[in-house]
């Protein structure tokens, strides 16, 4: 179950990723990022009666500082998904990001079976590949932001794992409420300061899908870290840059290269590797 929850995790990540991003390049991604965050509050509020748990102070502190670390992420990387190319930013930030849980995971004394460990491995090389091989030279995103911005995404996006795994079990997804609430804060005082557009009408729709799936999102891993490890948790649910790298190929025309393909290829064998192990 935990590996169904987790990979769930990571597939409506990529698509929230993927509509974040559009959205983010027809608005101010801090607006977006901010409206998103918004509707992700309001999805999350009632399932606190379908997922019971108990509140507590530890859970809406915990869940706030994941949520400051998920709101830096979220802005870099959908500002890095405007500059585009979505093919090579995506897989910097998903493999950055899954390092840090899977370091903190095994420091804290996790282990995992052989077989588990070698899908590790092959997914950590399928984000590598993508990474790799996602444009020729001289393609890279604008100025050179993008890569960077990606890095820096998939730092707050592991601390974010890291923390959230932390919060307490028997909490709920009240830890997501403390999550949402923190990042709101934040977010709306960046807004004051640097202004900027709203989204227009037709860009709402975006807006609102990619909030929602965004918390779903949230919520499936939450799930899966209380349930499995977090070394396993958080790589399959960092294996979103597959579902952007080929919803770009499709939507967008991004070509999808060779290296791209076989890193899709490898992502599979990971997430069968991992399932049986």
């Amino acid at each position: 179950m935990a590996l169904l929850l987790a990979l769930g995790s990571g597939l409506t990540f990529g698509v929230a990723d993927f509509i974040g991003g559009l959205a983010a390049k027809r608005a101010s991604v801090v607006r977006v990022t901010l409206l998103s965050q918004a509707i992700g509050l309001a999805v999350v509020l009632p399932l606190l009666a379908v997922l019971p748990g108990t509140p507590s102070l530890a859970a809406i502190v915990s869940g706030a500082l994941a949520g400051l670390g998920g709101a830096i992420g979220l802005l870099a990387y959908l500002r890095a998904l405007a500059l585009g190319p979505m093919g090579v930013v995506a897989p910097l930030a998903g493999m950055v990001g899954v390092m840090v849980p899977v370091i903190v995971g095994l420091v804290r004394g996790e282990r995992l079976s052989l077989l588990a460990a070698a899908g590790i491995v092959l997914g950590l090389v399928a984000i590598g590949v993508v990474a790799g091989g996602g444009s020729r030279t001289g393609e890279r995103s604008a100025g050179g932001n993008g890569p960077l911005l990606a890095l820096t995404a998939g730092v707050a996006f592991g601390v974010f794992f890291v923390l959230l795994d932390l919060t307490p079990t028997g909490s709920g997804v009240w830890p997501l409420v403390g999550a949402r609430l923190s990042s709101l804060t934040l977010l709306g005082l960046l807004t004051a300061a640097v202004g900027g557009g709203w989204p227009r009408r037709p860009t709402m729709p975006m807006v609102v899908a990619t909030g929602a799936l965004d918390m779903f999102a949230n919520v499936l891993f939450l799930l899966a870290t209380r349930a499995g490890l977090l070394t396993v948790s958080a790589l399959l649910a960092s294996l979103y840059p597959v579902v952007v790298v080929i919803l770009a190929r499709h939507v967008l025309a991004e070509r999808l290269r060779r290296p791209q393909v076989l890193a899709v290829v490898l992502a599979l064998v990971a997430i069968a590797a991992i399932t049986v192990g």
